[in-house]
């Protein structure tokens, strides 16, 4: 039994055991920047929760970061600011225990900051978010009624390289980085789809910078996107896990465990790029829209397209198409997600590496979207408006088959190279799009 003198003597020993900690500063251990095209993304990383104030002086342009009972550990990392919008970075102690650090800017902005707790292999973080200050007006795009091949638009397809910049994704037992290999997958796939007639790519992720779930959903839903594909290569906690997987989003619940596991694992993407969890009303509200519109099944039919033609380059996990609550996936328009492969798999991170297996990859991604999109042409595409044929049968007229297309004689005459308006029974004419 411990007396009340004994309890008291305890009690000061514990106060002075852990004051020193309690009172230690808290450190810098170390500083990431990552340029984006629309932001530049500071991250410093701290042993402890720090309490910080900013502003923004001009005359120069620059800001101020003033980080309470604070100090740096060493020195910070050298950067190179060239693709960023800071021209220099410096600091110095502030007061009895303060750190004050200064960035001297090439132009105005607007920053955001805002403190992260400890996350998977994160510790505390301060994020500084810079902004121009100057933002381009959002451009409205109107879609008039097509008809003509001059007038109609190129299908235009998102393709969303997952993580990016703070957030490497998954990394294999190699050290390969999902983060890296996803993008060189996407920029693939971005080739492919800027050489085919009618179909134009809208990257949402360029470089190495991460860019929030909600806001590659947002860029998809400006750019007015017919398709958005998210590509992924994620791990699994069984190293012998293996296969390709394409979901589409799910308006119950996750059609397998893994599927669960997997979504669970990419929704979290936000807590390591550093982005403030809010309410999910909004996109719950598009989940609703996209139920009503019929947006799933589309969704549906792209993903077994897509899946098809992925079954060629490596083992499939399932067969069919899987469905789980993946937040980029609710763009409010047909939307895809794919698992190229477990990158925790020796084998498949092997494969992964190369380039040769990446473009087999964005070569089936490609395929398949173009195979579902040439069967079902939005109205006011050009691949809506596409050239047609017609087999010439007994009693027909040109004059006939043009009223039937809609189309004028000369323009049947010239895209067939006819002399004159004889037809022969079982010939194919080549019917233009005006």
């Amino acid at each position: 039994m411990f007396t009340k003198q004994s309890r008291l003597i305890l009690f000061f020993s514990l106060v002075v055991t852990l004051l020193p900690n309690i009172l230690a500063a808290a450190e810098v251990r170390g500083l990431r920047m990552w340029p984006a095209p629309d932001n530049t993304r500071l991250v410093f990383d701290l042993n402890a929760p720090v309490e910080h104030s900013l502003f923004v002086l001009s005359n120069p342009n620059r800001i101020v970061i003033d980080l309470k009972n604070t100090k740096v550990r060493g020195a910070l990392p050298s950067a190179t600011y060239n693709e960023s919008r800071i021209k220099g970075l410096r600091y110095a102690k502030r007061g009895k225990n303060g750190l004050r650090v200064v960035l001297d800017l090439k132009n105005a902005v607007k920053p955001k900051s805002f403190v992260l707790k400890p996350h998977g292999a994160f510790g505390h973080r301060l994020v500084v978010d810079i902004f121009d200050a100057q933002k381009s007006k959002k451009v409205v795009v109107k879609r008039p009624v097509y008809k003509t091949k001059k007038t109609a638009r190129d299908l235009i397809i998102a393709i969303d390289a997952g993580h990016g910049g703070e957030d490497p994704g998954a990394i294999g037992q190699r050290g390969t980085r999902e983060k890296d290999v996803v993008l060189k997958i996407a920029k693939e796939l971005e080739k492919l789809i800027k050489r085919e007639r009618g179909m134009k790519p809208l990257m949402i992720r360029t470089g190495d910078y991460y860019i929030g779930l909600k806001q590659r959903v947002k860029k998809a839903q400006i750019a007015k996107a017919d398709l958005f594909i998210s590509i992924h290569a994620d791990a699994f906690k069984n190293g012998k896990a293996r296969g390709t997987s394409v979901f589409i989003l799910s308006e119950r619940g996750a059609s397998s465990d893994l599927a669960s596991y997997l979504a669970d694992s990419e929704n979290s993407a936000d807590l390591n790029g550093g982005v403030a969890s809010t309410n999910d009303d909004l996109l719950n509200m598009v989940l609703a829209d996209m139920v009503k519109n019929s947006t799933l099944e589309d969704s549906h039919q792209i993903a077994s397209k897509v899946l098809s033609g992925l079954k060629g380059v490596n083992h499939l996990h399932k067969k069919t198409v899987e469905q789980a609550g993946f937040a980029v996936l609710k763009a409010g328009r047909p939307a895809i997600l794919i698992e190229t492969a477990f990158i925790s798999n020796r084998s498949e991170e092997r494969k992964l590496r190369t380039r040769k297996h990446q473009r087999a990859l964005a070569k089936a991604i490609f395929k398949g979207t173009r195979a579902y999109f040439k069967s079902n042409p939005i109205p006011g595409t050009l691949l809506a408006v596409r050239d047609r044929k017609h087999r010439i049968a007994r009693g027909e007229t040109l004059s006939g088959i043009a009223q039937r297309y809609e189309v004028t004689l000369a323009s049947i005459r010239g895209a067939n190279n006819l002399r004159n308006d004889n037809l022969r029974i079982g010939k194919t004419l080549r019917i233009p799009a005006i």
